[in-house]
């Protein structure tokens, strides 16, 4: 696509972004506060069929229905329902299903926005998975349909639901690190991301993470979360990215790439970079939050805050207690001592919540467009090896 079709397609989808993360309540109506949410489930891989448990749990919601194009994934998806749940092969004879209010779509990323905006046609409430929608025009209409629809559309970026992180960008925005100055996230596995395939018929099926055709590797499928978190810290989209990567390990007949480095700039120079190996864990997952007066250290469960400058570990007064000790963890500071649920079930609560409520999810279709398009800057910039620049928005 040239850059001004780019533009073009993307500059009506992305509204100012400073007021895209207050919860709104919308104008139509919703099942009542005692009703149960039917859910159905498109894509019961790995993580459509990850997420159907946490949904078992939660009070007033269940899976009524799953559908998958693979045989053995169908079956698998079903017997972790708990209850009676239709099978399907075909999700649009599932959106013809009149018991299920909502669907969960956890399909390859290529067939996000074209299932999504299918679903919300047929008036189904959805929880579309991360990364919300593959290159920009994808983006720019499945932010067109949510808009247009009368249904809740929720992004998968379950960071966003998280009560620990939510209290971290508060902090964050309330001047606990002072001047943000720079992120520093990574998030390194030792692996070769594949997954076992009976027949070689469903190579790109079960592997499409590998496949440019269908996937936009470690940035889309890992990266993503992180860069959700930085627009929602920031307020804002990076103005422009550059990065590297390459299939350097892994040669396997992979197209992604198996390393990822990306520094994208925010403004105010708030430079942050992104790291992603298959070749070496250490390290695993984290982001670190960068100010004048300190820094946060997030993964996937915990934080610490490290003040900058010289500290003294005692100081006058906790919970009442004179001169006591605050705990501290080597190389990381002061753990956040903050009880949460897992960040995915959280998520799938709030989709609830948002459906019986009426409210606009936090993480939501015009947040989603922002690190899909983060995204897609970033694909852009690794594989024609350019500085990209943020999409002109009108």
């Amino acid at each position: 696509m040239d850059m001004k079709r780019r533009d073009f397609v993307i500059k009506s989808s992305l509204a100012s972004s400073a007021a895209l993360y207050a919860p709104t309540v919308l104008a139509y109506g919703t099942p009542s506060a005692n009703e149960t949410i039917n859910v159905g489930v498109i894509g019961t891989g790995d993580r459509g069929g990850g997420l159907i448990p946490f949904i078992n749990q939660i009070p007033n919601m269940r899976v009524v229905a799953c559908c998958d194009i693979i045989p053995f994934r169908l079956s698998s998806g079903l017997s972790k329902v708990e209850g009676k749940a239709k099978g399907y092969s075909d999700y649009k004879k599932m959106l013809e299903d009149k018991d299920v209010d909502a669907v969960l779509v956890a399909t390859p990323f290529s067939t996000h926005s074209k299932i999504a905006i299918d679903a919300l046609k047929a008036g189904k409430h959805v929880y579309g998975e991360k990364t919300m929608a593959k290159g920009y025009e994808g983006i720019a209409e499945l932010v067109s349909a949510a808009e247009e629809s009368n249904s809740i559309f929720q992004t998968g970026h379950q960071y966003h639901s998280s009560r620990l992180y939510s209290h971290v960008v508060d902090e964050i925005k309330n001047g606990k690190i002072g001047k943000i100055t720079a992120f520093e996230c990574q998030w390194n596995r030792n692996g070769n991301w594949r997954r076992p395939v009976p027949d070689p018929k469903w190579e790109r099926m079960i592997n499409w993470r590998m496949y440019r055709e269908f996937s936009g590797g470690l940035l889309a499928e890992l990266c993503s979360h992180q860069l959700d978190f930085a627009n929602w810290v920031m307020g804002a989209m990076p103005e422009k990215v550059m990065g590297i990567g390459g299939i350097d390990y892994w040669k396997d007949g992979r197209e992604t790439y198996d390393n990822i480095h990306l520094i994208y700039s925010y403004p105010e120079g708030v430079r942050a970079s992104f790291t992603c190996l298959t070749s070496n864990a250490m390290g695993d997952y984290k982001v670190k939050v960068m100010g004048d007066k300190g820094t946060y250290i997030l993964d996937y469960a915990k934080a610490w805050f490290y003040p900058e400058g010289s500290y003294e570990k005692k100081i006058g007064e906790v919970d009442g207690v004179s001169g006591a000790t605050l705990n501290w963890d080597q190389d990381r500071g002061i753990p956040i001592q903050f009880d949460h649920e897992d960040p995915s079930k959280q998520a799938l609560i709030d989709f609830r919540d948002n459906i019986v409520n009426n409210t606009l999810p936090v993480s939501n279709a015009k947040t989603g467009a922002m690190a899909a398009t983060c995204v897609q800057m970033g694909l852009d910039a690794m594989y024609d090896e350019v500085i990209m620049s943020k999409p002109q928005q009108g």
